[in-house]
């Protein structure tokens, strides 16, 4: 029998059977399989990685910045500001110190799950990934492509913000690893403490500073909305920038108040009180803290605590509270002393106070501390500080002179001579700016400042000049010093700086007792332990009855001589003033290149010097005089330095006897340095820095040596403006 026929379909069917009688899948079947089966396997062998991965994954060391602290640098009273040291403007607060309005609106505007979601989120992903290809809508992009806090904390504490696969990734396993390790208080705490804000300030406390100008614990409803709102977009969301930034921010601040009526955090009625405008906002203070005359307490003060053992970055990112010395009401005293008396001295004219510099340092007797000093009127303009560079003292350092013949058997009532003489050995007569005085006491040399008699008694002391020396250093001048060591050295070519001087004269003061000059008082940590106390206790130095007669004698310079002024104090006063001039190139004329005051109370000492000039080497003038514009400045300063305190009596001078012979006697071993008739004033090789965390210094090696100068009473130029 014949095969029946088959049609085509039938036909082509059979084809397709296999041997055994079963048929081939068709092609797309067979790829859409192999396609799955390998999708299947990827998925696996995917899965195993990822798991993997999150078992060995372990959180990397924090990046360094973002475990920085603010530290704060105080006046005396541990309160009131001066400013600070940092890496990252940041103070870490618990979180029990958080307000829970603060809490609550930074999960309302970044995160409404956070309290549910395992630290990532499935549609944030998804909006992040079209970020890294910038396919992301703008809003997105600016919010950081919606990622959790958990997310977000992740990155800035452990990773960099670039924007590839391989960083998301290791966010997204990091985040898994810390939403299972971490509490989810502990995450918002570490969140709220390392986020930026905008105008410098990371962390929510240093935020509630630089925005409302108060601590975070006093933040109410509304400023704690504004902040968790800024959080979005600080660049672009700061109220200060501008009325757009205020419209932008009023709209996502709504955005945050709505969610947290969502989220139950606070009710209907609370949010209408609040929805409609923004909380008040501060003006912006602008100007850098290290501006002013205030940055240069603050490099001093940096400058000490490295000299004294803590490191760069315990400063700048240790969270430490550093109480110095400074008190604020005679600091601003101070510097409002130098800057109307300097205006007054350049007879009004801006342009001309700009050359002239004053310089104060004062200090505490009893301690050493520095209560005050004014180095220039602004630190970022430059950072050469007036009161901590040498220069010529002129007859303030008579009063060393004054102690190494007390010191050698002198008493007040020896005679010495007040006339113009040329010494043995020399080629120049000393002479005085007032004349001749005829023989007079080593009192009256001192109370008014008669340059001959000076050396006439520095001839007379056996090495007279490194006695002087000897009794500069003991009294706390540096033994660096740049000393002038001939039978000169009295009139003050030696270079003492303002902050040196003040010490110098304070040991006199404190009878006999140096003190370290220091603008720390007290360094606390992070956790409030103290960790470092300024040394105050003093070493004896000079005898007693040696700084008594020094005192006793400097009383009468301010009651009959040269300093006669400053009895206006109204306080028991001792001090010398001060005044160097040297010869010009041509030797027609003088330079007149400093001039000083410098006096005490019992509590209180302050040295007061003018300079003019780049270098400080310019002529004053002749209408300047210690006893002029340098005592009008101390004693305006000095009110208020003195302002409440005890008027307490210098002890009475002591009844030693003379055992000096008052005829004049040769210099043993040191001969005298003629005084050169013809070279100008030295250049300084000072060069500033602007490096806000040092301080120039300088040195000046005068090529001829001063002439002290002082005006008399009754002298028009010695009663000031």
């Amino acid at each position: 029998m014949a095969e029946p026929k088959r049609s085509a379909g039938t036909r082509n069917a059979a084809k397709t059977t296999t041997g055994k009688g079963r048929r081939k899948s068709p092609l797309w079947r067979r790829i859409l399989l192999w396609t799955l089966s390998m999708f299947l396997v990827v998925g696996v062998i995917g899965a195993g990685v990822v798991a993997y991965a999150y078992m060995t994954i372990k959180l990397p060391d924090p990046n360094s910045d973002f475990r920085t602290n603010t530290t704060f640098v105080y006046y005396a009273d541990g309160k009131t500001k001066i400013g600070s040291y940092q890496v990252q403007n940041r103070q870490t607060i618990p979180y029990d110190a958080m307000p829970q309005n603060v809490k609550d609106a930074i999960v309302a505007a970044e995160n409404r799950t956070f309290w549910t979601d395992p630290g990532i989120s499935a549609s944030g992903l998804f909006r992040a990934a079209l970020g890294v290809v910038g396919l992301a809508p703008a809003d997105v992009t600016a919010s950081g492509g919606g990622s959790t806090l958990t997310q977000q904390y992740i990155k800035i504490m452990y990773l960099t913000q670039e924007k590839t696969f391989t960083r998301k990734a290791k966010e997204l396993l990091l985040a898994a690893k810390m939403g299972q390790t971490l509490s989810k208080q502990d995450i918002l705490e570490g969140y709220l403490n390392t986020v930026y804000f905008g105008r410098g300030a990371y962390g929510i406390e240093a935020a509630a500073q630089a925005y409302f100008n108060i601590p975070a614990s006093k933040l109410d409803l509304a400023q704690s909305v504004a902040l968790a709102a800024i959080v979005n977009s600080p660049g672009n969301l700061d109220p200060a920038q501008g009325d757009k930034q205020a419209a932008d921010l009023l709209e996502r601040y709504q955005y945050t108040l709505n969610g947290m009526v969502e989220m139950g955090a606070i009710t209907a009625a609370e949010k209408a009180e609040i929805y409609d405008a923004l909380p008040k906002f501060p003006k912006q203070a602008r100007d850098s803290q290290w501006g002013g005359p205030k940055g240069f307490l603050l490099s001093m003060v940096k400058r000490e605590l490295l000299a004294n053992g803590f490191t760069e970055e315990q400063i700048t990112g240790g969270g430490l509270k550093v109480v110095t010395t400074f008190d604020a009401d005679a600091q601003d005293a101070a510097v409002a002393a130098a800057q109307k008396m300097t205006l007054q001295a350049a007879a009004g004219n801006k342009k001309a106070a700009r050359q002239l510099h004053a310089a104060i340092a004062s200090v505490d007797n009893g301690t050493g501390g520095v209560i005050a000093l004014y180095g220039g009127p602004d630190f970022l303009k430059s950072q050469w500080n007036w009161a901590n560079n040498p220069r010529p003292t002129g007859s303030t350092f008579k009063t060393y002179a004054l102690a190494a013949a007390l010191r050698n058997g002198w008493t007040l009532t020896d005679k010495l001579n007040g006339n113009s003489f040329t010494p043995k050995g020399d080629s120049v007569p000393v002479h005085n700016a007032d004349g001749n005085h005829g023989t007079v006491t080593l009192q009256n040399a001192t109370t008014h400042s008669i340059n001959s008699a000076f050396v006439d008694l520095v001839t007379q002391i056996p090495n007279g000049p490194g006695e002087v020396q000897r009794a500069a250093e003991d009294a706390g001048l540096p033994v660096d010093g740049h000393w002038d060591l001939s039978n000169r050295i009295p009139l003050g070519n030696s270079e003492v700086s303002p902050l040196n001087q003040a010490i110098g004269y304070s040991t006199f003061a404190n009878q006999g007792i140096r003190h370290t000059a220091h603008v720390v008082k007290e360094v606390f940590d992070a956790d409030g332990n103290s960790r470092y106390v300024a040394d105050t206790e003093g070493t004896l130095t000079i005898d007693a009855d040696v700084a008594t007669d020094v005192t006793y004698a400097l009383t009468k310079v301010t009651q009959d001589g040269t300093g006669y002024r400053a009895s206006q104090l109204g306080y028991p006063v001792a001090g010398k003033t001060g005044s160097a001039y040297y010869k010009t190139p041509n030797g027609v004329g003088e330079k007149m290149v400093a001039a000083w005051f410098v006096g005490y109370t019992r509590q209180v000492t302050t040295a007061v010097m003018y300079v003019k000039g780049p270098q400080g080497t310019d002529d004053l003038g002749r209408h300047f005089f210690g006893s002029t514009f340098p005592l009008s400045t101390w004693l305006e300063y000095m009110k208020t330095a003195m302002h409440g305190k005890d008027r307490l009596e210098f002890d009475p001078p002591t009844t030693r006897t003379s055992t000096q012979t008052p005829k004049p006697k040769p210099t043993p071993t040191v001969t005298a340095t003629p005084t050169p008739t013809a070279t100008d004033v030295p250049t300084s090789t000072e060069s500033p820095t602007t490096d806000p965390t040092t301080e120039p210094t300088a040195t000046t090696t005068p090529t001829t040596s001063p002439t002290a100068t002082e005006a008399k009473p009754g002298d028009p130029t010695a009663k000031g403006p």
